[in-house]
């Protein structure tokens, strides 16, 4: 009887996946969507550690977002996990974080196969947790099968946003055991180990976003009054070059292996030099080949703040945590940063637009992510 029972269990599980495989928000086929980063496409991850010194499950973050709420995203509303899932399809929000997942343990069989968010704030390419998956990727192979479990994981995605925190750890770290050169290097060959032990895992789609110019951020800004700090910005420029031959190398040497590569630098700085509307919206008549609803978007973006944060104090572009008393910004739309160090939702609305759309290689190359999830 007991074991009548626990094939029946299973059975209900099986019917279930199968369910979710074959069905999704948009009525189409969902193919799971994994994601890595660090607080930028942080969904809730570290609500769930313990004393973790690291969070945005508090106000003001989450004012934009339905019904208020803070989720543990740093962000007023959607950040750019939720952003480009649901621009790629079959997704109203992000995954769920890998450790919810695993605090309910009654949904995490369902739950991985609507995708995992693996990303957590603070983190950086040394701390990347690219092992959980190993436990994800158990569980579906054990479900369907060696066969139909490795299809699909190799039809799903694999979303990377990472680097950020590795420069400014470097950056403020003195004295320093290596130059900027062995820093990108050490860097990159850290970003091959995780890439090579996903794909030994069964990975093949790599969408990543490279480094944002942190050097002007507000928190960078504050430290260097009120100018870029070109040291940071220019790390991220040489890891984005270092990232782009590691990627090529990549698809040459490993059967399979597809990949898109954001440049967030250009993305970003566009923005800053109040340059990216008239830019992107020359780009996308040219082709016409995008929706009224995306041009639209990109043609009227403006920022009327590029250097200080939405959130914080009164401090010059504002410098402390984005909570509840501080100073808010009222027009949340009007800023191209949230708080110190994050962009708001309409900043990473605008990214994961160009990302999953743009065919203009100065932005992302070879191919944007939406070609990428097709391919």
């Amino acid at each position: 009887m007991e074991f009548r029972a626990q094939k029946r269990a299973l059975l209900v599980i099986y019917v279930a996946v199968l369910s979710i495989l074959t069905t999704s928000t948009n009525g189409g086929t969902i193919v799971p969507i994994f994601i890595f980063g660090d607080s930028t496409m942080d969904v809730g991850t570290n609500n769930h550690v313990a004393n973790c010194s690291s969070t945005a499950n508090h106000p003001y973050n989450g004012i934009d977002y339905p019904g208020s709420q803070a989720t543990g995203r740093y962000s007023n509303g959607l950040n750019t996990a939720d952003s480009i899932v649901q621009l790629l399809g079959g997704y109203d929000l992000s995954p769920l974080p890998y450790l919810s997942l695993v605090e309910d343990g009654s949904n995490f069989t369902r739950g991985i196969f609507n995708g995992v968010n693996f990303a957590s704030g603070g983190a950086g390419l040394g701390k990347l947790t690219v092992q959980q998956f190993a436990t994800v990727q158990g569980n579906i192979t054990a479900l369907l099968g060696k066969s139909k479990g490795d299809r699909l994981l190799q039809k799903s995605m694999y979303i990377f946003s990472v680097g950020s925190n590795d420069i400014m750890e470097y950056y403020f770290t003195y004295p320093r055991i290596m130059t900027p050169e062995q820093f990108v290097i050490n860097l990159t060959d850290t970003y091959a180990i995780h890439l090579k032990k996903l794909y030994s895992m069964g990975a093949r789609k790599f969408g990543i976003l490279s480094i944002p110019p942190i050097g002007c951020c507000p928190a960078a800004r504050f430290a260097s009054n009120g100018t870029c700090v070109n040291e940071l910005n220019d790390l991220a420029r040489a890891c984005h070059a270092s990232f782009e031959s590691l990627t090529k190398n990549m698809s040459c040497t490993l059967e399979g292996f597809k990949y898109s590569l954001a440049n967030t630098y250009n993305m970003t700085m566009s923005v800053i030099t109040q340059k990216i509307g008239k830019h992107m919206f020359s780009f996308y008549i040219q082709r016409l080949t995008y929706s009224i609803s995306v041009i639209s978007l990109v043609s009227t973006v403006r920022f009327k703040d590029v250097v200080s944060a939405c959130c914080a104090d009164n401090s010059p572009f504002g410098l402390s945590e984005c909570l509840k008393g501080v100073h808010l910004c009222k027009y949340r739309d009007d800023y191209l940063f949230w708080d110190k160090f994050h962009p708001t939702q309409k900043a990473s609305k605008l990214a994961a637009t160009v990302v999953v759309s743009s065919q203009d290689p100065a932005f992302v190359s070879p191919i944007n992510f939406g070609s990428l999830r097709k391919a």
